[in-house]
């Protein structure tokens, strides 16, 4: 007796297609880019000055208020760098599509994919209290040993008085700066990939270290010139960062176009 053979299912294919994730893939761009990024954020700035004026004035005041409290504060603000980071994307992104940001922008953050942009305030603390803890230990155990610590070893070899002083500052921030630098990698695209693009925390964090990376001469011209920019910014009693941040924020926006969307 013979059998009528089974046909195979045909699966049935729903519409919309449910769209691809995001795998964080990165290009690498111009060295000379860090220039039109800070053309695009000060474009951005200059068509709506006021409202990117309170917004930049709110980010402050978010972050130098709880800072005052000695490490604790700085471990809050350290928290609070990406959710308002991202806040500050989610208004230039906004400013492009609408023509001008919004007050409540700020919160996006907090609000919108919250615990994953909090999430990397998480990791920013941790890793901000890793490293001060390194740098006070490496500052103390040389003291603590009757050895010279950071600070003296700075000044080893000078005439006493200002110099050993100024030659441990250096010496301190120096260190500073090569400790931090991983962790700016880090933190420099990943509020964007997780707020706009969905991506998980850690993820987001790989794509943002490999993206710096890549673009590492990009990224030292553009160190540069914000650099410059800051000295100038802190010459009128700091209040220059108040145009800075909305500058900057836009120049974020852009480099984050261009290395993950080409555009």
């Amino acid at each position: 007796m013979t059998t009528r053979a089974t046909r195979p299912r045909r699966t049935m294919i729903r519409f919309p297609l449910d769209p691809i994730p995001f795998k964080g893939r990165s290009r690498v761009t111009d060295p000379g880019a860090g220039f039109d990024w800070l053309r695009q954020g000060w474009i951005m700035f200059r068509a709506t000055p006021g409202r990117w004026l309170g917004l930049s004035l709110s980010f402050l005041l978010g972050l130098l208020v709880p800072a005052g409290v000695s490490l604790p504060g700085l471990l809050l603000s350290s928290f609070l760098l990406p959710p308002l980071a991202a806040g500050m994307l989610s208004a230039c992104r906004r400013s492009i599509q609408e023509g001008a940001p919004r007050p409540g922008d700020l919160l996006a953050g907090f609000v919108a994919r919250g615990g994953g942009v909090m999430g990397l305030g998480l990791l920013n603390m941790l890793g901000t209290l890793g490293i001060v803890l390194l740098l006070f230990l490496l500052n103390h155990t040389g003291q603590a040993g009757n050895g010279p610590g950071i600070e003296g070893m700075g000044g080893m070899g000078g005439m006493g008085g200002i110099g050993p002083l100024l030659g441990g500052l250096l010496l301190s921030g120096l260190l500073a700066v090569i400790l931090f630098l991983p962790l700016a990698m880090a933190l420099w695209f990943a509020p964007a990939l997780v707020l706009l693009q969905g991506m998980a925390p850690v993820p987001a964090i790989k794509a943002s270290v490999s993206a710096c990376l890549k673009n590492w001469l990009a990224f030292l011209v553009f160190g540069l010139l914000l650099s410059l920019l800051s000295f100038f910014a802190a010459l009128p009693l700091g209040l220059g960062f108040l145009i800075l941040i909305p500058v900057l924020s836009g120049a974020l926006y852009a480099s984050y176009r261009d290395i993950f969307l080409g555009v």
